[in-house]
């Protein structure tokens, strides 16, 4: 009776061991085919991804896809994905509080998200340098004007898109009467309007501006004489890699795998289908496995139960 419990136990101990182990080659695969996806009409593609371990680990946790409509989430707000072109490496927002042309969507607690990212995440995106933000409303304690409040240096046309054009909008006839009229920025502290690029201020935040509200408008081409009301109003934002993952990705689908990254350390894998590379599909002693231990640890319980099994079997033949 004694041994009989004591083979249960082991039997017991073998069983719950073997169910806790890991595959042998689990390393946080992913499947290939899973990484290119769909959101609506647009693709996703490297180096964005919808799925963990997918795209590259500076875009991780970026898009969502809710409803059929792909999202951009960032500190500042979540912005509607209108295009992502692979070619030019821009991808198109839209923030449905900002204003446009069309009408002004003010508020002295400040309207619209504005633009802000990680500080990690800023050297792969931000907004194109012919992008402008149309900082509407902002107050004279602003920080945009600390140091200089009569000279607004920071307000400058970009790309040939400012404030003097945008006054002409219809908006601003629909504004209380207020169309501001002059120069661009004129004798008025602050100006009613003052155009500034990413690279002056390097965050748009609206509240922390102290600004009423704002509008973004950029330019794939050179401005034509269309005026403010044939601008394309939204946000276009660049995206950068490493100059090292250019070789890196290059190398891993010209042997068949797909660029992906490690979720924990967030660093560059090639993913082979079962099984992940750190460097490419045709380096198999480069493959991203678990630890010795515990690729070893289940050919050697299963010894052991093996065993208890055929000592109990050799004791009942004998009984």
């Amino acid at each position: 009776m004694a041994m009989a419990t004591y083979l249960a136990a082991l039997l017991a101990l073998c069983a719950f061991e073997m169910a806790r182990q890991p595959p042998a080659i689990e390393a946080a695969n992913v499947p290939i085919t899973t990484c290119r996806s769909f959101c609506g009409n647009l693709t996703v593609d490297y180096p964005f991804a919808l799925r963990a371990g997918c795209g590259h680990a500076g875009f991780r946790e970026l898009l969502y896809c809710i409803n059929g409509a792909l999202m951009l989430h960032i500190p500042s707000g979540s912005y509607r994905v209108l295009d992502i072109d692979y070619a030019y490496r821009g991808i198109t927002l839209q923030d449905p509080a900002m204003s446009d042309c069309r009408a002004l969507d003010r508020s002295r607690g400040g309207r619209g998200n504005g633009f802000v990212v990680e500080p990690w995440r800023s050297p792969y995106l931000a907004p194109d340098a012919d992008n402008v933000f149309l900082l509407l409303g902002c107050r004279a304690s602003s920080p945009l004007f600390q140091g200089f409040p009569d000279r607004h240096l920071p307000c400058r046309n970009v790309s040939g898109m400012g404030c003097g054009e945008y006054y002409g909008c219809p908006a601003w006839d629909d504004y209380g009467g207020r169309r501001p009229s002059g120069t661009a920025y004129g004798a008025a502290v602050p100006p009613e309007c003052c155009a500034v690029s990413w690279d002056a201020i390097r965050a748009v935040n609206v509240s922390r501006l102290q600004c009423e509200g704002y509008s973004s408008a950029y330019s794939l081409a050179p401005v034509r004489a269309s005026g403010p009301g044939g601008w394309a109003y939204g946000i276009r934002a660049a995206w950068a890699l490493p100059e090292a993952n250019r070789g890196f990705c290059g190398a891993c689908r010209a042997t068949g795998g797909v660029c992906g990254h490690d979720g924990d350390s967030h660093g560059d894998l090639c993913l082979c289908g079962d099984w992940n590379s750190t460097s490419n599909c045709d380096s198999s002693a480069d493959a991203a496995l678990p630890s010795a231990a515990a690729t070893a640890a289940p050919p050697v319980i299963a010894a052991l139960c093996w065993a208890v099994l055929a000592s109990g079997k050799r004791r009942s033949s004998l009984h």
